[in-house]
C-alpha cells in the first residue's frame, strides 16, 4: 500500500496536479451527489470564527455572499485556487506516511493514508482561516482538492466504484466530525486534543499512550510552525513545510524561509 501511495504521488506531482486539476478548480463547488455530501463541510469552513476579528465588508458584499456568491477578495480567485492546490499537495507529498504507520502502528491502508492526510489538511485550514475572507475562500478549495485526490487514488487502486462511493461517504462523515474534534482539541488542553486524535486518527484503537503523546506534541509544534509563516506568502504560493514526526530538538521551531513568487503570485 505504501509503495502504491508513493507511486500515485509520483504520478501526480505538483506540476502534473496543476495541469490535471486546473480545469477542476474553475468549478466553484462539487456537482451532483458529492456536492450535497460536501455542503455541510463548506458551511463549516465558511462559518464565522468567534475568536477572530471579521474582515470589514460593505453591505453589498454581505448581500451577495449571503446569496452564496463570493465578494471581492484581496487577491485574484485564480491565484488563491492555485495556492490551495499547492498547499494540499504539500500535505500529501511532504509527509512521511510510512513513519506514521510504523511509529503509530497503523494499518497500511488507503483509509490510514486518508486519516494522516486529513490531519495535515486540518492544520492548514486552521492557519488559513486566520487570513480573513481570502483565507476561508482558499480553505474551500483545499478541501475540494482533497476529495478529488481521494477519488483518483481509489480509481488507480482499482477499487470498485460502488465500494469507492461508500468509502468516500464514510470518509466525508469522518472528516466532518474530525474538523470539530480537532478544533476543540487545539483550543483546549492536551487531554482534549489526545481524545480527538484517539477518536479520529486512531479510530479508537490505540492502547499505547506514548503514541498519543507523540501525536499531541506533533500537532502542537506543527500549528506553531505554521503560525510563523507569512499569511501573504501562504495566500500567494501555498507552500508549507512540516516538522519531522520525531526530532532531536523539538523546541527548535525556526521561522521558515519566505517562498519566492513572481508578480502573478505563481
Amino acid at each position: 500500500m505504501a509503495a502504491l501511495v508513493r507511486a500515485v504521488s509520483c504520478r501526480t506531482g505538483v506540476t502534473q496536479w496543476i495541469a490535471v486539476c486546473s480545469g477542476l478548480l474553475q468549478t466553484a463547488v462539487v456537482q451532483g451527489q458529492c456536492r450535497r455530501m460536501f455542503h455541510g463541510i463548506f458551511q463549516h469552513l465558511s462559518a464565522k470564527d468567534s475568536l477572530q476579528t471579521e474582515e470589514k465588508v460593505g453591505p453589498f458584499t454581505r448581500i451577495i455572499e449571503a446569496m452564496g456568491f463570493t465578494g471581492p477578495l484581496k487577491y485574484s480567485r485564480w491565484k488563491i485556487k492555485v495556492a490551495a492546490l499547492r498547499m494540499y499537495t504539500c500535505c500529501v507529498e511532504k509527509t512521511d506516511y510510512e513513519e506514521f504507520f510504523n511509529r503509530c502502528q497503523m494499518p497500511d491502508t488507503l483509509n490510514s493514508w486518508f486519516l494522516v492526510a486529513q490531519l495535515h489538511v486540518w492544520m492548514c485550514l486552521v492557519r488559513m482561516k486566520q487570513e480573513g475572507r481570502a483565507g476561508k475562500y482558499m480553505c474551500r478549495y483545499i478541501v475540494h482538492c482533497m476529495w478529488e485526490d481521494v477519488q483518483q487514488r481509489g480509481k488507480v487502486m482499482g477499487i470498485n466504484s460502488v465500494v469507492l462511493k461508500e468509502d468516500l461517504r464514510r470518509m466525508v462523515e469522518n472528516f466532518y466530525a474530525a474538523l470539530f474534534g480537532y478544533d476543540e482539541g487545539i483550543l483546549s488542553d492536551d487531554h482534549v486534543l489526545a481524545a480527538a486524535l484517539w477518536r479520529n486518527l486512531f479510530n479508537r484503537n490505540c492502547e499505547d499512550p506514548r503514541h498519543l503523546e507523540l501525536l499531541v506534541e506533533y500537532v502542537r509544534k506543527q500549528v506553531q510552525h505554521l503560525d510563523a509563516l507569512s499569511g501573504e506568502d501562504l495566500l500567494l504560493t501555498g507552500e508549507v513545510s512540516w516538522r519531522p514526526l520525531v526530532e532531536n530538538n523539538a523546541r527548535s521551531i525556526l521561522k521558515p524561509l519566505s517562498p519566492v513568487y513572481n508578480d502573478e503570485g505563481l
